[in-house]
């Protein structure tokens, strides 16, 4: 990944790749960009996005009935938000992440908790192990996302439920808009991030459900979330995009220091133009939409 001035930590060891078939080259490069990027970024994305990608938990809980007795995982779980809040509810819940640095940040901060290293593409638990499997965001970050709903589906009970959520596409989701806007005018748009699957493939409930019922999902449903992200600066969004993400964070750090910031100065712009009028300290509220995707194992 290409740095700038604004730096970033050393590269931590490359992903191991015998956790992925031999048949999935293609794809293997934007896997070992995702799990690094993840690794790096463990403390800075707690910090910066739990704010919005918190707001769909709650739903999504609601949504498989999570409660006592349930046997609940939770596939890419990042810092444990979506773990913590199942277990509150009473159920026995397990969280699961490919970065080494997001499973030791969740166990730090939901100590009794359970959550353990792994593959959502390759998931290291018995058939039928589960009432219920949970991927707030996780989607979006993977190099074969088909494979990994393969597995929800093999580790559900008959009778099962899913429940995952993806981004609404731009321009809906405004600070997507903003930044792909300002590389778009400033920058060079389809660098520095290895060929992967299409963003918001899944926010199409067409595509979603083509997928589903083809692994063997039923009862598909689909329910748009309106979140929000607050800031404080205008130049926030910025920062955020630059050093607590991965794929929007490689675009940024590849683009030319001129370009950089000429980018930061349009997406300053573009933020201010969100505050809120009536708050006596500023602050800036853009709009995050996300799709809640549910779907039932066949009893």
């Amino acid at each position: 990944m290409t740095t700038t001035a604004t730096g970033s930590p050393p590269s931590p060891e490359p992903y191991d790749a015998t956790m992925t078939d031999t048949t999935d080259a293609a794809f293997q490069p934007f896997k070992i960009f995702e799990h690094r990027g993840w690794r790096e970024v463990a403390e800075r994305y707690d910090a910066a996005f739990v704010g919005a990608t918190g707001q769909s938990i709650a739903p999504m809980l609601d949504a498989v009935g999570a409660g006592p007795d349930m046997r609940l995982l939770d596939v890419a779980c990042g810092p444990g938000y979506a773990t913590a809040a199942a277990a509150a509810r009473g159920g026995s819940v397990l969280g699961v992440d490919f970065a080494a640095e997001m499973v030791a940040l969740a166990r730090r901060k939901w100590p009794g908790v359970e959550f353990k290293e792994g593959d959502a593409e390759h998931l290291d638990v018995p058939d039928g192990a589960f009432d219920a499997v949970l991927m707030n965001f996780g989607v979006l970050h993977l190099a074969h996302p088909d494979r990994a709903i393969t597995e929800d589906f093999r580790v559900l009970r008959p009778g099962g439920r899913l429940a995952f959520t993806v981004w609404v596409p731009p321009p809906q989701t405004v600070p997507f808009a903003i930044v792909l806007d300002a590389v778009e005018r400033h920058g060079v748009p389809n660098i520095g991030v290895p060929p992967g699957p299409p963003m918001f493939r899944f926010a199409d409930s067409h595509e979603a459900r083509r997928v589903l019922e083809g692994i063997g999902f039923e009862s598909a449903s689909f329910q748009t979330l309106p979140i929000t992200l607050v800031l404080a600066d205008p130049d926030a969004l910025f920062q955020i995009m630059l050093e607590a993400g991965v794929r929007t964070s490689g675009l940024l750090k590849a683009q030319t220091p001129a370009a950089l910031e000429r980018i930061r100065d349009h997406m300053r712009q573009r933020v201010t133009a969100h505050r809120i009028a009536d708050d006596a300290e500023p602050r800036y509220l853009l709009p995050m939409p996300a799709v809640l995707i549910t779907a039932t194992k066949p009893a």
